[in-house]
């Protein structure tokens, strides 16, 4: 044997220390030059935070992300460097020799005398890889040193629910790192024992020390002792278990899994003392027994018999077994998905609608639908675009005061279309096309005679109707939907917003007077920014000033995300038109899957960009975030201050969040429920009705949203795919119907409301049960802002739901030709969303009709309007023709007059025939008693010409309207047919007024009472 002291060492030379420096400069260079443009983002995102007001919100991040880094970094490495420096204090003074002999003796050439920068650079290596990556815990830190109360308890362990959102879920991941570093620390102590000589395998006797047998008896029993708190809290995430029925501790977690848990931990407990003992006995036996003791108990006590206990005491009676769990989960899902305060009120549906119920409800019929944004945004984009580099990327409902009245709107901003920028340069995309430009509002109902939107607000410049109380000081938008890149302004470059169109023929220009941009008048900072978006422009350009500035993640979504990451924000930001400019609303939720028994949320047809399309089972709307168009300041109004997780972050970011009593009164005015919530509630919803645990159980009076009646003339609707908890998909089964706004007055409320509808029809495996079961509703107006109403039908009444009321309609005989007739060559038939509109106790089916070309060019028009009310369906030209047609009134509904009294459509088979030659069988004589007639020889003469000239010359009209049609140009096929009409109606009226011909003195024709 040889002390370590005697191992041979390789010959001492002297270092080139010049190489050596000129190496350790070049690595430096290279890691500083790579690392360039990690440092220019790192410093740019201070500077953007900095021209927000919210340098503590990046200060408070990173530095919940530095400081776990560097607790954790500096855990790890005391652990792994005191276990180390202990094992080489412990060695033994001579190694006994061994074939591992020669592996040892090259190690010890290598290191020499530095073992203890060896332990140093060991223990910081293994630290750096342990420990950095727990900076992605930082919101779980900040939750957890800002936890708050829920003020209610958990029914399994009688603790505040606090303590499962806020505080075990950073409990089990130290626990868990904890383990897993300590597993790591062991296996190093021991090699290091290994390499000093403590342990050796192949020697006969004692292969480990004394000294080593107690240092790694002692780590084994910390490393137990850290297990029996993670059983400890494991025992808390039974809550949550989503082993049986519904999710939550059920029976086999309470009475199998819980006590099994309760048995590990005595288990771990006795086995750290086994691994105490053992530093006093002989041998390994101990540490054997323990761990051997320790893995049959978990795979016996902790699977297999709770497993056992589940299939064979729980499964053959799982709705008795789980009855006082699924109460459980029923009362905590409904409080997490804010469905505990559901007001059900019966619906007692009937047909008695008439004259007087429909004009007591004018202000809903007025506010009724029309506008499809889903197929009038390419109408927005033709019409009030008006130039290539702007663009309308979202339609959005909503309601504003329109000549005295709460109306119904459909609005958009006109936003910069960066691909449409002419010249598409640097110079145009960053200085001189910087924005979008103003706004496009019209009415819902408000058709003119063409069938297009009867804009309120629209055109360039910006035309606002005299009636609409909306004027716009700012309507540049700097920062909107779907904006990439940056711009910089400020610079001695115009910037443009509408080119060409001023009154005098001149550009109209503009210059940034807001203050969202960074300020870029150093070098140090354009270059800064020439690294972050690899253009070096920002440095070289001359238009760029020492005033100038950049705005860049302009993104609406993409800036309220950064603002507040810990927040989950809704797809879809809407505009809001106050105090002289244009606001972004966007809708943000506190979520978490770590409320006790509640129920995973039930996602289907979240958008996916939402930050709903995740995985939680406890929700609320606590946010609302507001984004100036203009200057892009961010404001994020706590609009349900009762929710626990947002005073948190409150309490962690207090110049974050503002109280909802500071938001100004007209953005407070819009505000909308958001849509993506109420999808989550209403999917949920249909289950979570029920009361009773034995009819949960059941489900067989389920319901489950409508089917969605589709967009297609032939009524074939989309299907969803279906899977299982694994994500595996299962199958397929029809689409829901979207949630949508309506203005309308609710039954036995006196005041219109703007609210969010969706509705139901009975569960059923393969969606054969189509009939209307209920409808639920979401309140805006803030007075009742999230109010959720739910209006049920009669118990075993069959009422058509929305897919059945679209196929009656599809399968109605005159409706299916008239379709047919438009949805030909060079014409499509686009149908719009069909809306359940309550009036009284009754229902109305609305659903309106668009034609567009089948050309590249796309305006799709309004040209029909059908209407269901229980077994009547009409389709007309309008819809004041529609209910007129229906209740013998034609009330005011937002349409122009001179679209509700266009002329009959000529491709209508139910029109009057326009042929003056057919007397029809209206106002024909009597078979039995013929009229006479005279021929003559000359026909009359007129100033307007002969009826059959006139029919003659509305045919021509009509070819060349079908040509206008085929070539895409909606516009002039409403011109040609218009006229055409009016020759008809010219027509006609000679007929009827007994003059087919002309009249110069020398007629032999006499009209005949047929004719």
């Amino acid at each position: 044997m040889r002390p370590p002291t005697q191992m041979p060492s390789r010959p001492s030379r002297s270092p080139n220390r010049g190489r050596i420096i000129l190496i350790v400069a070049v690595v430096a260079l290279f890691v500083f030059f790579t690392s360039l443009r990690g440092i220019a983002g790192f410093y740019t995102d201070f500077l953007w935070f900095q021209a927000l007001d919210l340098t503590g919100v990046w200060t408070g991040i990173l530095g919940a992300q530095v400081a776990l880094a560097l607790i954790f970094v500096g855990l790890f490495f005391v652990l792994m460097y005191v276990n180390l420096w202990f094992a080489d204090r412990v060695a033994p003074r001579f190694r006994p020799s061994g074939p591992e002999e020669e592996v040892i003796e090259r190690y010890y050439e290598v290191v020499g005398n530095r073992q203890g920068w060896v332990r140093l650079g060991v223990s910081a290596v293994f630290a750096l890889i342990a420990g950095v990556g727990t900076s992605g815990q930082w919101e779980s830190w900040i939750l957890f040193t800002n936890q708050q109360e829920f003020g209610m308890t958990d029914p399994l362990f009688s603790t505040d629910i606090g303590f499962y959102v806020f505080q075990l879920p950073f409990l089990s991941f130290v626990t868990g790192w904890l383990f897993g570093s300590l597993v790591t620390v062991f296996l190093i102590t021991a090699a290091a024992h290994y390499v000093n000589g403590g342990i050796r395998v192949n020697t006969a006797g004692e292969r480990a020390t004394p000294q080593v047998k107690a240092h790694l008896s002692v780590l084994l029993a910390v490393m137990a002792l850290v297990r029996t708190a993670g059983y400890w809290l494991d025992r808390y995430e039974l809550t949550v278990s989503s082993r049986g029925h519904v999710d939550g501790a059920l029976y086999t977690d309470v009475n199998a899994q819980l006590p099994a848990l309760h048995l590990l931990l005595l288990i771990s407990l006795f086995a750290a003392g086994l691994f105490l003992v053992n530093i006093w006995r002989r041998g390994w036996v101990l540490p054997v027994v323990a761990v051997g003791l320790w893995a049959f108990v978990s795979v016996v006590v902790s699977g297999i018999y709770p497993a056992f206990i589940q299939r064979f005491q729980v499964e053959p009676a799982e709705s008795s077994r789980e009855a006082e769990y699924i109460e459980r989960n029923i009362e905590s899902t409904r409080f997490a998905m804010g469905l505990d305060e559901v007001e059900t009120q019966p619906f007692d549906y009937n047909t008695d609608l008439d004259a007087d119920d429909v004009m007591a409800n004018q202000e809903t019929i007025r506010n009724i639908r029309l506008l499809d944004p889903g197929i009038v945004n390419d109408t927005y984009q033709r019409l009030q675009a008006d130039r290539g580099y702007y663009q309308f990327n979202d339609l959005d409902v909503d309601r504003y005061m329109v000549d005295g009245n709460i109306t119904q709107v459909v609005i958009a901003t006109r936003e910069l279309n960066p691909d449409g920028v002419p010249n598409p340069s640097w110079e145009s995309r960053s200085l001189i096309y910087t924005h979008g430009y103003g706004l496009a509002v019209a009415p819902a109902s408000a058709i003119d005679p063409s069938g297009r939107p009867n804009f309120i607000v629209g055109d360039l410049p910006v035309r606002t109707d005299p009636g609409l109380d909306l004027e716009l000081e700012r309507p540049e938008l700097y920062f909107g939907e779907n904006l990439p890149g940056y711009a910089i302004v400020g610079t001695e470059r115009a910037e443009v917003s509408i080119e060409e169109a001023g009154a005098d023929g001149e550009t109209i220009t503009t210059a940034y007077q807001g203050k969202g941009g960074v300020p870029v008048g150093s070098l140090v900072r354009r270059l800064a920014f020439a690294l972050r978006f690899g253009d070096i422009e920002p440095v070289i350009s001359g238009f760029v000033t020492d005033e100038s500035q950049i705005l860049y993640i302009r993104d609406i979504r993409d800036r309220v995300h950064t603002v507040a990451p810990f927040i989950e924000f809704d797809a879809d930001p809407y505009p809001v038109a106050a105090d002289g400019g244009i606001h972004y609303v966007v809708d943000g939720y506190t979520t978490t899957d770590r409320f006790p028994y509640s129920q995973q949320a039930n996602t289907e047809q979240v958008d996916p960009r939402s930050g709903l399309d995740s995985n939680f089972n406890y929700v609320r709307n606590s946010v609302k975030a507001v984004v100036d168009a203009y200057d892009g300041t961010v404001t994020l109004y706590v609009i349900d201050p009762g929710d626990p997780l947002v005073r948190a972050y409150a309490q962690a970011f207090p110049e974050l969040f503002a109280p909802l009593d500071e938001m100004p009164e007209g953005l407070i005015n819009n505000l909308r429920y958001p849509e993506d919530l109420f999808t989550v509630q209403t999917n949920m919803w249909g289950r979570y009705f029920l009361d009773d645990p034995q009819e949960f159980y059941a489900q067989d009076q389920a319901w489950q949203v409508a089917q969605d009646p589709g967009v297609t003339v032939d009524g074939s609707g989309q299907v969803t795919p279906v899977t299982n908890v694994e994500g595996e998909q299962t199958g397929t089964r029809e689409r829901r119907i979207d949630p949508y706004y309506l203005l309308m007055r609710l039954p036995e409320e006196e005041d219109e409301s703007f609210v969010m509808l969706r509705s139901f029809v009975p569960i059923s495996q393969a969606d054969e049960r189509k009939e209307l079961t209920s409808f639920m509703v979401a309140k805006s107006e803030i007075e009742e802002y999230g109010r959720l109403v739910v209006y049920e039908m009669p118990q075993g009444s069959q009422i058509d739901g929305p897919a059945i009321v679209n196929a009656n309609i599809l399968s109605e005989e005159d409706i299916a030709s008239r379709i047919a007739l438009l949805n030909r060559e060079g014409s499509r038939v686009r149908l719009g969303n069909l809306i359940l509109v309550p009036v009284e106790e009754s229902i109305l089916y609305v659903r309106p009709l668009y034609v567009q070309a089948s050309g590249a060019t796309q305006v799709p028009e309004l040209r029909n309007v059908i209407v269901a009310f229980g077994n009547d369906i009409v389709m007309q030209p309008s819809l004041a023709l529609a209910l007129e047609e229906l209740f013998g009134i034609q009330p005011e509904t937002g349409e122009d007059p001179g679209f509700i009294e266009e002329p009959p459509d000529p491709l209508d088979p139910d029109a009057p025939d326009p042929d003056p030659l057919d007397p029809g069988d209206d106002d024909g004589p009597d078979d039995e008693d013929p009229p006479s007639t005279t021929t003559t020889t000359e026909p009359p003469s007129f100033e307007d010409g002969t009826a059959a000239e006139l029919l003659t010359e509305a045919d021509e009209l009509f070819e060349e309207a079908e040509q206008a049609l085929r070539d895409g140009d909606l516009g002039e096929y409403q011109r040609l047919v218009g006229e055409a009409r009016d020759l008809i109606a010219r027509a006609l009226e000679l007929v009827a007024n007994g003059n087919g011909g002309a009249d110069d003195g020398d007629s032999d024709v006499v009209p005949t009472d047929s004719t």
